[in-house]
């Protein structure tokens, strides 16, 4: 169930966040069926829908409010905003390209270690390949995927003596 709050938009380093109450956290981990981070959660924030993940750092349950959220939110700190929030059971999977699930299952150790990586990381290089709009970009980057997964080059294309 939904639940509306209006709080005052914080920050830690530079990630601009809301504690949330104990009382929705209660209601989100029981329809979670966990309390350990990440929770997928969805709600409103000034209004505007959002798709995001509670997360527990330095022992506390934070809700970071990013651009996409909340426009400028890194120049609205201590601002009241008005934020609603419930645990989100939508699949959220992100399906492989098939170029790069191939390219990746062509080699052993290109497998051993995509596989390795952790899901952050392996997220990440699969919505980059996902969000390009060209053959030849989605070629491109794929080579400098499998070139990192080889030891060839580091994460950012460069050659690895």
């Amino acid at each position: 169930m939904e639940k509306k709050i209006t709080t005052t938009l914080e920050i830690i380093g530079i990630n601009p966040f809301v504690f949330v109450p104990e009382e929705i956290l209660a209601e989100i981990f029981k329809q979670a069926g966990k309390d350990k981070s990440p929770i997928p959660v969805k709600g409103t924030v000034n209004g505007k829908e959002f798709k995001q993940n509670l997360m527990k750092y330095l022992g506390e349950w934070r809700l970071y409010i990013n651009m996409i959220m909340l426009k400028d939110s890194p120049k609205r700190i201590g601002e009241m905003i008005e934020i609603s929030v419930e645990f989100d059971d939508s699949d959220r999977t992100i399906s492989i390209h098939p170029k790069l699930d191939q390219a990746i299952r062509e080699n052993p150790v290109t497998l051993k270690n995509f596989e390795s990586l952790i899901p952050s990381r392996k997220l990440e290089l699969i919505r980059y390949i996902n969000n390009l709009k060209t053959e030849e970009s989605i070629q491109r980057n794929i080579d400098k995927i499998i070139s990192h997964l080889l030891g060839e080059t580091d994460f950012f294309g460069k050659r690895i003596n």
